[in-house]
């Protein structure tokens, strides 16, 4: 008989017993993050409830970017803050003027002004990317807003390397599950009670009596995801290096198609110039001249058409550059010279729409259509004369950007101009 016979069997190990992982940086600044969500999801629900937004959205948009700060520091990241003050800047024109429209093109500029810090902060080139690029950009910061919080939860946070006690691996468990379950309580709850009334006050006595319970967990969760998926990126440095990615390959077209394109439309532009020249920057004596037009007429039938022009031609313009084969100097020289004769066409249409819209508010006064588009032409022959400056001399890259900020410039000057008060 061995000695191994009466050798002392060895003590089983308890997996509750093992003791975890070592916390790693990624999953406490996962949490770190999850915790600044919930409370901008917190101070939501008690700022933004209010409406129209105002200065709450401003009180919110500080402290995103306090909260974005602090978790930087914290995690000692490099991601940078120069989107900060544009989107405060922005946040504070809604409260400045309480005009719809305005507050709806300010939140558009803030959305797009978080969206592009997004893009910024997974490796985008901001300054220097041209349009698709931005635009790809966009499409990607929503889709991360909208998807980040999921992976937030689910793959940052590493559950294994949380501390164990006795509870915790059903706490962890209870809390996963919470998190899908809460967003389909309250989707499925809602569609039930609007179709039973008996059902609805059932949950109303359930919820406080009167809803505010339900409403309130659901504006925080709303503006906890939110925070979430803006909070994310900006913290959190890509799982993977950012690489330069492309766009896929290009269709190309060759001079010959282009110039005659453009060749054609500016034989039209230039031929309706000429024959207009006799009343195209018309008096108010033409106008009213036996046999002419009425003032109406004059400016309905003018101006909405070219503003259609106007605002047709410049995409035009870029998707032709874009698609043009540049095979020498002489392809790039001859495009440049049609598409230039069609800038100078189309800034002369412009400034006589611009004409027809000042003798038609001399009559008739001004309306909040007709100043927006007016203040939209405006922003158009600001477009041309940057597309001039970029595009036509090589420099493409900077003209997406450049337009961002004559935009934001331009809603800038419509809160001095105050719509509604003028």
């Amino acid at each position: 008989m061995s000695a191994d016979t009466f050798a002392a069997p060895a003590p089983a190990v308890s997996p509750s017993t093992t003791p975890p992982a070592a916390m790693s940086d990624r999953t406490r600044h996962a949490l770190g993050v999850a915790a600044g969500a919930l409370l901008l999801g917190a101070l939501g629900d008690g700022l933004l409830r209010p409406t129209p937004w105002g200065l709450n959205l401003a009180l919110w948009t500080l402290a995103l970017v306090a909260v974005t700060a602090a978790l930087q520091r914290w995690t000692a990241g490099d991601a940078e803050l120069e989107w900060a003050p544009v989107a405060l800047g922005v946040a504070v024109l809604m409260a400045w003027r309480d005009s719809p429209t305005l507050k709806g093109l300010d939140l558009a500029a803030l959305l797009v002004t978080l969206g592009l810090a997004v893009y910024r902060a997974r490796g985008g080139a901001v300054l220097r990317a041209g349009l698709a690029a931005h635009a790809v950009g966009l499409v990607e910061a929503a889709w991360e807003t909208v998807s980040g919080p999921a992976r937030l939860v689910g793959r940052d946070v590493r559950w294994a390397e949380l501390p164990r006690g006795r509870w915790s691996r059903a706490a962890a468990g209870v809390a996963r599950g919470l998190t899908v379950a809460v967003p389909l309580l309250l989707l499925f709850g809602a569609l039930l009670a609007s179709a039973d009334a008996a059902f609805e006050r059932l949950l109303g006595r359930l919820f406080s009596g009167d809803g505010d319970f339900a409403s309130h967990l659901m504006l925080a969760a709303l503006f906890t995801w939110v925070a979430g998926g803006i909070l994310r990126p900006l913290v959190l440095p890509p799982e993977a290096p950012p690489t330069d990615r492309k766009l896929p390959r290009k269709p190309s077209v060759g001079i010959v198609e282009t110039a005659t394109v453009l060749g054609l439309l500016n034989v039209l532009f230039l031929a309706f110039v000429a024959v207009q020249v006799p009343y195209f920057f018309g008096s108010a004596a033409m106008v009213e001249a036996p046999g002419t037009t009425t003032y109406a007429q004059y400016a309905r039938r003018g101006f909405f058409e070219l503003v259609w022009v106007a605002g047709m031609v410049l995409p035009m313009l870029l998707v032709a550059e874009w698609l043009l084969r540049k095979e020498s100097a002489r392809v790039e020289r001859t495009f440049r010279l049609l598409a230039g004769a069609m800038v100078a066409l189309l800034l002369v249409i412009v400034a006589s729409a611009l004409h027809r819209m000042r003798l038609y508010q001399a009559a008739y006064g001004l309306t909040e259509l007709r100043l927006y588009t007016t203040a939209f032409m405006g922003w158009l022959a600001v477009l041309f004369a940057w597309f001039a400056a970029t595009v036509l001399l090589g420099r493409r890259e900077r003209f997406a950007f450049g337009g961002l900020m004559a935009a934001l410039l331009a809603l800038v000057l419509l809160h001095g101009v105050n719509p509604d008060g003028l």
